[in-house]
């Protein structure tokens, strides 16, 4: 990662990652951006902490499309201070915190970022911002997920790739509501899964009988997807009680659902967080200056848990 200026003369004020052009890590710097009064609908935040997630590669790789003309701004869930208010949002103060996502080609990975109003909520003053920051994506799907797949109390859950921060919330949530969870995942991830209660199966050739060998499923999460998927949907009767966040044109062609993505539950995910309900795993922080390793940390799939870069740090 190199800092420097933007290019085409932008004026200084405010850090942010960008990827200069879209391909590998080698094309991310942290440049200086001039800090941009809200418009309508926006609030400008003030970012203490800014989740790393997949997708965050996949965008700077060009892989969800390159019609934004680089230097692209990463980074796509945050937690923050309200610092200026756009001329008709009357329902939030300076000084406030929120959590939620940057505007569209703003970036979360900033000192500071525009957000539309209706894309956050308040932050309660009891939940840290780097675990809040990690809510927007991976909390958000972990609840629909959970709630679109749910076997209810007493019943089994398979989470195929429990391990990650998704899975981990997962299988907080179905624990929490009674339901046995069984999950596969790599051999490092076996400690977490098991201190949230879950029946642990590591990944590979033999899990689809070490899977059977736990005893009868009554529906299928999958976050994995490619061959895990199809191996292990086998171990359920009905392939509609099969649901795919990582693969859905596989798990509709094996008879399942692709994951329906609900409105408005952030708040609600926040608030589980809040009350204890939902505890993020944030196993690693970095500064705003070492964002690219903070990447590097997940593309590489080193990383046990949620990585945060904490950009007032």
């Amino acid at each position: 990662m190199t800092r420097s200026r933007p290019p085409a003369g932008g004026a200084t004020g405010s850090l942010v990652l960008v990827a200069r052009a879209y391909g590998g890590p080698e094309q991310q710097a942290l440049v200086e951006r001039d800090v941009t009064a809200p418009g309508p609908g926006e609030v400008l935040v003030r970012v203490r902490a800014a989740a790393v997630n997949p997708a965050d590669v996949k965008r700077r790789e060009g892989l969800f499309g390159t019609t934004r003309t680089p230097p692209v701004p990463l980074g796509l869930e945050l937690s923050g201070v309200v610092e200026a208010l756009g001329p008709d949002v009357t329902d939030l103060d300076v000084g406030d915190g929120v959590v939620g996502s940057p505007r569209p080609g703003a970036g979360a990975f900033a000192e500071h970022t525009l957000v539309r109003r209706r894309d956050v909520v308040p932050k309660p003053a009891a939940l840290p911002h780097d675990v809040a920051a990690t809510l927007p994506i991976a909390g958000t799907a972990a609840w629909d997920a959970f709630h679109q797949v749910d076997p209810g109390p007493g019943r089994t859950l398979l989470v195929v790739g429990v391990g990650g921060g998704v899975g981990d919330l997962v299988a907080q949530l179905a624990v929490a509501a009674g339901t046995r969870v069984v999950g596969t995942g790599s051999e490092s991830k076996r400690a977490r899964a098991e201190s949230l209660g879950v029946t642990f199966v590591t990944s590979g050739p033999a899990a689809l009988a070490a899977v059977r060998a736990a005893g009868p499923v009554d529906a299928v999460l999958d976050l994995a997807g490619g061959e895990a998927l199809r191996s292990l949907v086998e171990v359920v009767a009905d392939r509609a009680s099969v649901v795919s966040a990582a693969d859905p044109t596989a798990a509709v062609a094996l008879g399942g659902r692709a994951l329906v993505r609900g409105p408005d539950v952030l708040a609600d995910v926040v608030a589980a967080a809040a009350e204890g309900r939902l505890c993020p795993n944030v196993t690693a922080t970095y500064p705003l200056t070492r964002a690219a390793e903070a990447l590097a940390q997940v593309e590489g799939r080193h990383a046990a848990g949620k990585v945060v870069v904490l950009p007032g740090a």
